[in-house]
């Protein structure tokens, strides 16, 4: 078995031999160097040639931190390298091909850079002498696949004859009852089996698929029922065991097909032995730009796929993000989640992060940023429901944006799931348009991890569905909580909240250029009361003890850590409320002044709907909502369109209660104006469970009628019509209101 090292720097001298059956070319300095990882087969050396990735080697050129690429080339022949790194470097070959053949199955597979002729297989014939684990597991899986009929032979001729009686035992070993002048015997004894070795051949056999199928990923196929041998039982077997029961059964066989399978089973367990393999076809599988699948493999493990919100890996402007994913925002209670941004970084151990990756990744996140702009005004909703805007602050929330690159575990384990901040130079980055606003659209913080690259290997190549997620949904939670440590570090956090006599929304618009950037709302209203968050940056004391005592002034504001809830600091605000004017002082509206004007008779569902509309609100403003159309979706029940809503200029809104309309008892409302708005503003408006986007009538004062209305007379009407529903809204003009005047 040969080593090499992709984009390892050899000379020519060294490797000429090796690198044949391979194109490189040498360069003027007498240097060749491989843009390769996998396996192939130099028929020169009659000897399997496997290139490693580059993660194996340090800043210094360096395998394991103390030997040169060229002094492992022969693996047999490198004596510097200890038994641990020596078992290391043939397990890591596995491993690499694993993942190839993972990674050529799968969807995302860029065939263009996978170049595979067929593996070696066991037969007779040309043949060459090697010891590659691989290639023993290899065969161990294609002599499963091609003797089936051989496995069900076996299997019958063990279980022939089980049932015969054996009547010079039974005649010998138990008393006859004499019955009619003739022998019957009660208990009957049947041929008892010896020790069967074909079946403990195959048991080991079929346990070491079950065992390369659980550490490898490899397909078992086990079509015989066997008790296997597992667990720690087999770890015997793998120390020593084997062998010797291998050994004890050999002479047992002698037909072809068992003394293969023997010999395969016993150079498992024996991996420096040597086998004879077929090699009349030139063998490879090899992928050029290993960057690629490394890619594949950390989208696999923490990505989504496909990408939130119809985006694209390409950009519009030709960059390719590698890693997007949606997942809890980094300040706690926000419903929505917001958009997680990475980039893999394949490079050697060590190498520190260039200029211009830095910058990408910032323009990675501006392009998110955009995207999700757009979709908003388009007047739509994304599907994953992240907001990055947050309309009454103007504040964007903050998008974790990291790379990630690869390390190789200091104790070679494959175990070891760690993802840690990069030891490299700098392990965060950040870059800002004005100092001091965290929740600023220019504000981009960039992060830089390290991953255990045997770990996320061995993961990805084992290809079990339920091991990945499983690893991503941790891995997505610690990436939230070291980012949340690292912005603890630089920033103070604040929750606030507005006082019993602030209008928070108005107080925020009046103080907006102090306050922008540095305040967002990132908290669900609870219980009718708005929390914001407030973030400061520790290296601007002036400027922050001025933002806090303009804060102070009219919002309880009081430190909570990211992920704290806000509730938990601040004192609760009783919300006030606007009470129903009196009848006697309402302002008396003659219908007959508004003809040719349009009247709306609406419905509420409960008291709590009610309290809304009379200003139990974040605005304290009393107002009535009707449902919007929204283009590109089913319509809901009751829609109209923002057009024809406009287009009517409602002056007056009658209300009553929907099943009470038989009472004939009803509220009337002067429209000062109309707004629209989308859920997620119903929402901080405390509006139970908003679904879409409203138009809103706001009031400036109840009025009363110089006419009275027949309420229960109008919907029946309007339902005689054929287009109403329950509750739907019902807009008359004030000509056609005065149909239904009642006659005392």
């Amino acid at each position: 078995m040969r080593i090499l090292i992709e984009e390892h720097q050899y000379d020519v001298s060294k490797v000429k031999d090796v690198l044949q059956g391979i194109d490189a070319l040498e360069n003027v300095e007498g240097k060749v160097s491989i843009h390769y990882v996998g396996y192939y087969y130099n028929a020169f050396l009659r000897d399997c040639v496997f290139i490693l990735p580059k993660v194996l080697v340090d800043e210094n050129e360096l395998v394991f931190g103390r030997l040169n690429p060229e002094d492992i080339i022969n693996i047999k022949d490198a004596n510097p390298l200890t038994p641990t790194e020596r078992d290391f470097i043939y397990k890591f070959a596995v491993w690499i091909y694993r993942a190839i053949v993972v990674y050529k199955n799968s969807k995302q597979a860029d065939s263009d850079i996978v170049y595979h002729v067929k593996i070696a297989q066991v037969g007779k014939g040309l043949r060459h002498l090697s010891n590659t684990y691989l290639d023993i597991l290899l065969q161990l899986l294609q002599f499963n696949r091609e003797n089936q009929n051989f496995f069900f032979f076996v299997v019958k001729n063990m279980h022939a004859g089980h049932n015969k009686i054996n009547w010079t035992r039974t005649i010998s070993h138990s008393a006859a009852i004499v019955q009619n002048g003739s022998p019957v015997y009660l208990n009957l004894i049947n041929k008892r089996r010896q020790i069967n070795f074909d079946e403990e051949l195959l048991v080991i056999f079929f346990s070491i698929l079950n065992y390369i199928g659980d550490v490898y990923g490899f397909p078992k196929d086990i079509n015989c029922n066997f008790e296997l041998i597992k667990g720690a039982q087999f770890e015997a077997y793998l120390n020593g065991l084997g062998k010797t029961r291998l050994l004890r059964i050999k002479y047992k066989y002698f037909s072809d097909k068992a003394l293969e399978l023997w010999n395969l089973c016993y150079a498992f367990f024996d991996e420096k032995r040597q086998m004879r393999v077929n090699t009349e076809k030139k063998e490879y599988l090899l992928v050029k730009n290993f960057n690629i699948v490394f890619e594949a493999i950390i989208d696999e493990l923490i990505g989504d796929n496909p990408l939130p919100d119809g985006m694209d890996k390409k950009q519009d402007d030709g960059k390719i993000v590698d890693h997007l994913f949606t997942a809890k925002s980094l300040i706690e209670s926000r419903k929505e989640p917001t958009y997680y941004i990475g980039d893999s970084k394949y490079y050697k151990i060590g190498h520190s992060l260039g200029k211009e990756s830095i910058y990408k990744q910032y323009t990675y996140a501006r392009n998110v940023i955009q995207w999700n702009l757009n979709i908003f005004n388009n007047g739509e909703m994304p599907d994953s429901k992240v907001k990055l805007r947050d309309d009454v602050t103007e504040g964007y929330n903050i998008i974790p944006n990291f790379f990630i690159s690869a390390k190789l575990d200091e104790a070679l384990s494959y175990t070891n799931d760690g993802i840690d901040k990069t030891d490299r130079q700098n392990n965060k980055h950040s870059k800002m348009h004005f100092k001091n606003r965290l929740f600023d659209r220019d504000t981009l913080l960039l992060f830089h991890y390290d991953v255990n690259f045997l770990f996320v290997l061995s993961l990805y190549a084992r290809d079990n569905a339920s091991q990945k997620a499983e690893w991503k949904h941790t891995m997505r939670n610690r990436f939230r909580e070291e980012i949340q440590e690292w912005l603890q570090n630089d920033f103070k956090f604040y929750a606030i909240t507005p006082r019993e006599n602030t209008d928070g929304e108005q107080f925020i618009k009046d103080n907006f250029q102090s306050l922008l950037g540095k305040i967002y709302t990132p908290f669900e209203t609870q219980d009718g009361q708005q929390y914001y968050s407030l973030a400061l940056d520790k290296d601007y004391p002036q400027e922050n003890a001025f933002v806090l005592d303009l804060i102070e002034s009219g919002f309880y504001c009081k430190e909570c850590e990211l992920g704290q809830n806000p509730q938990d600091v601040l004192p609760k605000v009783v919300q006030k409320t606007v009470a129903s004017a009196s009848q006697q002082l309402l302002t008396i509206h003659h219908v007959q002044r508004y003809l040719n004007q349009h009247f709306l008779v609406g419905c509420y569902h409960s008291q709590e709907q009610y309290d809304w509309i009379m200003g139990k609100n974040d605005k304290g403003t009393n107002l009535y909502n009707v449902r919007l159309k929204k283009r590109g979706t089913e319509e809901r029940d009751g829609a109209l369109s923002s057009a024809d809503l406009a287009k009517m200029d409602v002056k007056f809104v009658i209300l009553y209660k929907l099943g009470e309309e038989g009472k004939n008892e009803y509220k009337v409302f002067h429209v000062h104006h109309h707004a629209t708005m989308d859920a997620e503003r119903m929402q901080r408006a405390w509006y139970p469970d908003p679904r879409g986007n409203y138009f809103c009538y706001v009031f400036d004062e109840e009025v009363q009628l110089s006419t009275n209305i027949d309420v229960a007379t109008i919907i029946v009407h309007s339902q005689e019509s054929g287009n109403h529903l329950e509750g739907m809204p019902i807009f008359l003009s004030g000509e056609e209101l005065m149909k239904f005047k009642v006659v005392k």
